[in-house]
């Protein structure tokens, strides 16, 4: 997907989460959105996707706030309510697309998308649109491609939802690599988040998507076991919208399923769907 005026101001938004997050003075917080809309002013109409833009938009914003990660203390708070949720659902959930929902739901910790709130009591918003179901369900279709999945995991709080998910693709018999952030970014899981949830121990092959801070992924940064894992896949499993951003411009791909709450109008008109839509969607 091509970035539009709409994803721009959300971007921007976004850094002056940043911003408050740093706890940025008046004068610092000018600076930053001053350069952050010069560089985007220079590389808009450059041949990237958006989450390119974005990764080197939020990049710059973190060189100039002199925090590497700024959303450290969200992505600790995100976690912790997905857990105290994990222990209310881990014995109701049975089939493959009660998983899916749940790791769907997980999507929605998406801090600074322009118009979408993370709530604050998960424990009702999980119940709430667990009962509301998936907009898009395709999970009987991709249930059976999971023989060997490439998991392109996103947000933490959302990841500890991911765990369930992966969970049961490995009682099912599939074969599990997991791909993490390299660098923090927003409040995506890194590497470090994912081994404090014991995932590295659950999967078969835990890996990043290169490129060192970087939403979304771009197969030209991705490491070579990444690399080898995707060529030797039934399936990738590709969770939230900058995944989706992303691999949608790509060809030659094995079966993709996207797996997000579909959070601003961009991406739910590409997906066609209404906003706040939840999807479990393959694309062969």
């Amino acid at each position: 997907m091509k970035i539009t005026e709409l994803c721009i101001d959300c971007l921007l938004s976004r850094v002056k989460l940043e911003c408050i997050l740093c706890h940025a003075s008046p004068a610092l917080t000018d600076a930053t959105l001053t350069e952050c809309r010069q560089v985007m002013s220079e590389i808009r109409s450059a041949p990237l996707s958006h989450p390119q833009i974005a990764s080197r938009i939020h990049r710059r914003a973190y060189d100039i706030l002199g925090n590497p990660d700024p959303f450290a203390e969200l992505k600790r708070q995100g976690n912790l309510q997905a857990a105290g949720v994990c222990k209310e659902i881990r014995g109701n959930l049975s089939t493959f697309q009660e998983y899916v929902l749940a790791s769907v739901i997980g999507n929605t910790f998406d801090y600074g998308v322009k118009g979408h709130t993370v709530e604050g009591n998960f424990s009702v918003l999980f119940r709430r649109e667990f009962a509301q179901g998936l907009t898009i369900d395709d999970t009987d279709k991709i249930a059976p491609l999971c023989s060997r999945v490439v998991y392109l995991s996103d947000n933490c709080g959302e990841i500890v939802l991911d765990r369930l998910l992966i969970e049961y693709l490995k009682t099912q018999g599939s074969h599990v690599t997991l791909a993490v952030k390299e660098a923090p970014i927003l409040n995506d899981a890194t590497l470090r988040d994912a081994q404090e949830l014991g995932l590295d121990t659950l999967v078969d092959q835990i890996t990043t998507n290169g490129g060192g801070a970087e939403i979304g992924i771009c197969m030209e940064n991705i490491p070579e076991d990444l690399r080898d894992a995707i060529a030797k896949c039934t399936i990738i499993i590709a969770k939230g919208m900058a995944n989706f951003e992303s691999l949608s411009e790509m060809d030659n791909l094995p079966p993709v399923a996207y797996l997000m709450a579909a959070k601003c109008k961009p991406v739910a008109d590409e997906a066609g769907v209404p906003v706040g839509s939840k999807i479990a969607m393959l694309r062969m």
